[in-house]
């Protein structure tokens, strides 16, 4: 009996690996997609989808207490925020949505998906959903994002939280010239790009088996067209000064949070930002060190504590 047990489990064994193998050689987006509905289940998500306005949005949703709705930054998608929102779920209702255009949400061919496009979008999913009061999050783009949105609807915002966020004021970098110049570094088309492209958000290169890598490329060559018009767009100054033309405007509590060393958004945004919030009734900032652009993969844990503490705070 103990002897087909052993040879029972020893198949098993074989053909779990003939399957990851095969997977990982011939279909590794499987393995990638398995990986992050085990992040969802672990943070207590569960994926839905709605549409509002004209997109139909793909969404996360778990956890109980206040809600917190949670926005991805430029040529990212919610499940950047999978790390942080396990350590959220304990204490907060998550709402982490794939903002039109990105992720698997939908694409309009040929509309607008600048700052204030996606802040009116967000408005028709924020009445699809019945939210009524929450705090939002918003990193990088979705930063900028958030601002408008809260400065439009602030009947809804009862906090802000930007995170390393786009559309401020900040001492010229590396990127900021390149991207002036029109040049775009987040489109790619082998590991080698890859490898660029993320050593300009992480603190430390990517560790990634190279067939997830080629998946990676492959939706970047997909979606170029796109990046590239979003990118385009986004180089007007009503995009990349969005937050710093309405600074004065936001009256709720308001968290800047920033990677000491961001190659993206430079630190020194965060002076513009506390410099500028005239009227906020509470203004917190906090600077994480060891990471660059992207604190939520980063530093998950520094984030999700901090991200904690201000929504409880106030």
């Amino acid at each position: 009996m103990l002897l087909r047990r052993l040879k029972f489990l020893a198949w098993l064994a074989a053909i779990l690996v003939i399957v990851l193998g095969g997977s990982y050689l011939f279909a590794p987006q499987l393995l990638l997609r398995a990986n992050f509905m085990r992040e969802a289940m672990t943070a207590h998500l569960e994926k839905h989808s709605v549409q509002a306005g004209d997109t139909r949005w793909v969404y996360y949703e778990g956890g109980d207490g206040p809600t917190i709705v949670l926005l991805h930054g430029f040529a990212a998608n919610k499940e950047v925020w999978l790390p942080v929102a396990k350590l959220l779920t304990p204490h907060f209702h998550l709402i982490i949505p794939d903002l039109p255009g990105w992720g698997e949400s939908s694409r309009v061919a040929g509309a607008s998906y600048n700052v204030d496009a996606q802040a009116a979008r967000l408005q028709a999913f924020v009445e699809t959903l019945r939210l009524q009061r929450f705090v939002l999050v918003g990193h990088s783009l979705g930063g900028a994002i958030a601002g408008v949105y809260a400065t439009e609807h602030p009947e809804h915002v009862t906090e802000l939280a930007l995170v390393d966020a786009y559309g401020l004021k900040s001492q010229e970098n590396a990127f900021t010239r390149e991207a002036m110049a029109g040049k775009n570094p987040f489109l790619f088309d082998d590991r080698a790009g890859f490898a660029r492209a993320t050593a300009l958000a992480f603190e430390k290169p990517l560790d990634l088996p190279g067939r997830i890598v080629d998946v990676l490329v492959k939706r970047n060559q997909q979606d170029r067209a796109f990046i590239q018009s979003n990118f385009n767009e986004l180089r007007d100054p009503s995009q990349y000064l969005a937050l710093q033309n309405r600074l004065d405007q936001f009256a709720m509590p308001v968290l800047g949070l920033w990677c000491h060393d961001d190659k993206i958004v430079d630190l020194s945004a965060l002076d513009s930002l506390r410099n500028g919030l005239t009227h906020a009734s509470a203004i917190s900032t906090s600077i994480i060190n060891g990471c660059n652009h992207m604190p939520m993969l980063e530093k998950p844990e520094q984030t999700a504590q901090i991200l904690t503490g201000f929504a409880l705070s106030h």
